[in-house]
């Protein structure tokens, strides 16, 4: 392997680590503060439409939509971080 191919390869690497770690801060955002810590605090509004309190929603459901959101997001970028940097499938 010449230097260039381990220079992308360390530039594809990083740029995945922020990915992963942007979309896990998020993560731990939405269900730990969310659902854990600022849940009393959010439970004093209501999820609209609903006579939910929004930090139970948080807590039961919402932490799970994140996820499978941020799911849904992390194979979008992946998939446009390996275009730019030609190791994708197609």
């Amino acid at each position: 392997m010449n230097r260039e191919e381990q220079e992308q390869r360390r530039k594809y690497w990083e740029a995945n680590k922020r990915i992963l770690v942007a979309l896990l801060s998020i993560w731990f955002l939405v269900s730990y503060g969310f659902g854990i810590i600022g849940a009393d605090w959010l439970n004093q509004f209501q999820l609209p439409g609903t006579q939910f309190p929004l930090g139970f929603w948080f807590a039961q459901q919402g932490s799970i939509y994140v996820f499978v959101v941020l799911i849904v997001a992390y194979v979008y970028l992946m998939d446009r971080l390996d275009r730019r940097f030609d190791v994708d499938e197609q």
